[in-house]
């Protein structure tokens, strides 16, 4: 790679971090606060325009449209799709049951068959999401009092919430898209930092100075991958994005939660750690794999965030380090006398997680940069 291409990159990461720092520095309760008011003003507009809809052409009850749009109106694109199809199946099967169920018997057993029916269907195929809807829609055509028959109940249940739902999908096209898969994007660029942060603090117990910190840091990174993993199911439902997003997104997602799995190894590997000289036996090796991995998770959220992952990085070299590390334990093997046997297999206990930990890191970007292609974007 060219000197200019290099410094071009450097420079795109510098950016990069200097973005989060100052993200971090204004706070992301206050981006959170503006998400949630605009996903307010635009929940009330839908809601206002399924009414007046309902209205311009007479429906009945056109309330029912309203409720739906409040109801599947999420704050992206793909959780709006995913809770449009599940209140949508509901209400159709809902709809079907109880009309028919109302055909024969008398109340209460013909409702109770009903429902029982209709959520048991639900669970066999899977929809137990919109099993509670099925249910609601039992209960209104089954037992709301009304001049009409039971089949023109359900066919109005259906078609009001059938333009709840088209109107919430179109708010949530045309008003200030909201795409999940971005935000899938910027939060696993987010867990990758953050997991760097929870690796350092733990390097740090090895040596001797545990993190006053630790707890909150897992927490923090155990709540961004949950997070990140409502952004993936929902992402999966966005029809567009280009070619390859939805492989490395879910790629992304496998590794983040494969390096978490390890970086627990790797603390519960440093617990209980009496001696730090061992440790400082294996410097400045274990120093430069720390450093390196530290500025390796820094580099796949870059990598994340500009979504581009066929450039290597500049300087760093995971294998070469492990190779150091290692040809450092084997020249402090004959100085083992001194230390403890538990401090001795501590060691060589981190040794292996970091470097399952670095070669994480080099196959997240290779494995990724083949899933989308060079110059694929999101």
């Amino acid at each position: 790679m060219s000197l200019k291409a290099n410094k071009t990159w450097s420079q795109q990461q510098l950016a990069f971090q200097l973005r989060m720092d100052q993200q971090s520095r204004q706070g992301l309760l206050s981006w959170e606060h503006r998400r949630l008011l605009l996903h307010a003003a635009k929940t009330a507009m839908a809601a206002a325009l399924c009414w007046w809809l309902a209205l311009r052409f007479g429906l009945h009850d056109g309330y029912w449209g309203s409720i739906s749009a409040v109801i599947v109106l999420q704050s992206n694109f793909g959780a709006t799709i995913t809770a449009s199809r599940d209140r949508l199946l509901g209400t159709v099967i809902g709809a079907v049951f109880g009309f028919s169920f109302s055909l024969f018997g008398t109340l209460p057993w013909n409702y109770v068959m009903a429902v029982l029916a209709a959520l048991t269907l639900c669970g066999l195929l899977e929809f137990r999401s919109s099993s509670r809807l099925a249910g609601v829609t039992i209960c209104i055509v089954m037992l709301v009092q009304t001049t009409g028959s039971h089949w023109a109940i359900a066919l109005d249940r259906v078609s009001q919430v059938f333009l709840g739902i088209l109107v919430a999908l179109a708010v949530s096209t045309l008003v200030f898209p909201d795409r999940a898969r971005l935000r899938l994007r910027d939060g696993l660029a987010q867990e990758f930092l953050m997991m760097g942060g929870l690796f350092e603090a733990i390097l740090q117990g090895f040596r001797g100075m545990p993190a006053e910190n630790m707890p909150a840091l897992r927490r923090d990174v155990i709540a961004m991958l949950q997070g990140n993993n409502q952004l993936l199911e929902a992402a999966r439902n966005e029809p567009s994005g280009g070619p390859g997003w939805r492989e490395g997104l879910g790629m992304l997602a496998q590794f983040g939660r494969s390096l978490f799995d390890a970086l627990v190894a790797l603390e519960l590997a440093v617990q209980d750690g009496q001696d730090e000289g061992y440790a400082e036996q294996l410097e400045p090796a274990l120093g430069k794999l720390t450093v390196d991995i530290r500025s390796g998770f820094n580099y796949v959220a870059a990598c994340i965030h500009n979504w581009r992952f066929h450039v290597a990085p500049t300087g760093l070299q995971l294998e070469e380090d492990v190779a150091r590390l290692e040809e450092r334990m084997t020249a402090v093997r004959p100085k083992g006398i001194g230390f403890s046997q538990a401090d001795i297999l501590r060691g060589y206990a981190v040794q292996l997680h970091l470097k399952h930990i670095a070669r994480l890191l080099r196959a997240s970007r290779v494995e990724t940069s083949r899933a989308v292609g060079e110059g694929q974007d999101l």
